[in-house]
């Protein structure tokens, strides 16, 4: 029998109790992208159906947007490497990646968040940050909900693409 989802599992000792819903939120991505390593075949992670992002794309970006987001979290601006990463995403690369190796750069962007969120105290939650190179409002709260939201948006698209292959043309 599978065990509950993340979030029903009760809370995650070391972090602040508002961020509960990020943490769990980041932890379930986790175990989502590891059942997707494990399930994947190798000709189907840059497979691109009806013109649909592949899952190494949603893979990739869930760990490149997730640091990216926690770098304005923290009140910074975005660096050139990760300007430059964000551009790159969305292909292959040369040789081309599989599934489990893209999963361990998320794994790593994921460790990242948890230990971030771990060192967020809640007088943190409401201070502004700027988002992009216009500054776009936010608080780091907002930046945290958003990374979390955006990871789950990501995981699930990946595992919708990989039903989407499994099951053939009519699915």
């Amino acid at each position: 029998m599978r065990r509950p989802e993340v979030w029903l599992r009760g809370p995650v000792e070391g972090y602040e109790p508002l961020l509960m819903p990020v943490v769990h939120a980041l932890m379930q991505v986790r175990e989502d992208v590891d059942r997707l390593v494990q399930s994947v075949p190798p000709g189907d992670v840059w497979a691109r159906p009806g013109g649909a992002a592949s899952i190494g794309f949603h893979v990739r970006h869930l760990g490149g947007a997730l640091d990216r987001l926690l770098t304005y979290a923290r009140g910074e601006a975005l660096s050139e490497a990760e300007i430059a990463r964000a551009r790159s995403e969305a292909e292959p690369g040369d040789p081309v990646p599989g599934l489990r190796e893209v999963a361990l750069a998320t794994y790593g962007s994921i460790d990242r968040a948890l230990g971030q969120l771990r060192d967020t105290s809640a007088d943190e939650l409401l201070h502004s940050r700027r988002v992009g190179r216009v500054g776009l409002p936010s608080t780091t709260l907002g930046l945290l909900f958003h990374a979390a939201e955006h990871s789950t948006r990501h995981a699930g698209q990946a595992i919708s693409t990989a039903k989407i292959l499994a099951g053939g043309p009519d699915a």
